[in-house]
């Protein structure tokens, strides 16, 4: 199978893009839907498959390009898997995270007061490649890790200066961003679909 040398990365998300371009090898080609002036779909889908599918499969059939979609999101056990696939809907219509995070304290201290020894959480990211001929792969990547009491670091985006990975202490927001993406729920994805482009 020829190596994929050009891909639309479909997503409108400018820290997910910038994550992605930099687990991709620097010769492929790299294009964002803003280029074509494309938004991005409705995410109906029940769970983080469905929604990197319909990501993947709109952008594609939209530009005739082979298109990587992810979609990826924290689960938190206390709150029962949520904000789960609704990660960045939390963020409201203009994708601010701090009003997110914000709910986030709000909603576990609603169920517990003293939770720091409740705080098991994990972050998952489901990948899908679609190429224009409706062949499809997909696969998941998962971290571990436990929500800190308070917001911690500047590097990253969404829920990452809330996040810290097992066997670390650092929040992902505080982690240079090449740790960061040698451990992360991301690059655990990419890794099983790295085959494509190498």
């Amino acid at each position: 199978m020829p190596k994929i040398k050009e891909i639309l990365i479909g997503t409108n998300n400018k820290g997910k893009y910038r994550e992605i371009c930099d687990l991709l090898p620097k010769k492929v080609k790299k294009y964002s839907p803003k280029e074509f002036g494309i938004s991005s779909p409705k995410e109906t889908g029940k769970s983080f498959e469905d929604n990197s599918f319909i990501k993947a499969s709109y952008f594609s059939k939209k530009t005739n390009l082979i298109c990587l979609s992810d979609d990826s999101g924290l689960e938190i056990n206390i709150l029962k898997g949520k904000p789960g696939i609704y990660s960045s809907r939390w963020s409201g219509k203009k994708n601010n995270f701090n009003l997110a995070i914000k709910k986030i304290f709000q909603k576990i201290s609603n169920i517990k007061k003293n939770w720091k020894n409740q705080n098991k959480a994990k972050f998952v990211c489901c990948m899908t490649l679609f190429w224009p001929n409706g062949k499809i792969y997909s696969s998941c990547g998962i971290v571990k890790g436990k929500i800190s009491a308070k917001k911690k670091g500047k590097n990253g985006f969404g829920y990452d200066p809330i996040f810290i990975p097992n066997g670390y202490d650092k929040t992902f927001g505080e982690m240079k961003a090449k740790l960061k993406m040698s451990i992360d729920h991301r690059s655990k994805a990419y890794l099983k679909i790295k085959k494509f482009f190498i």
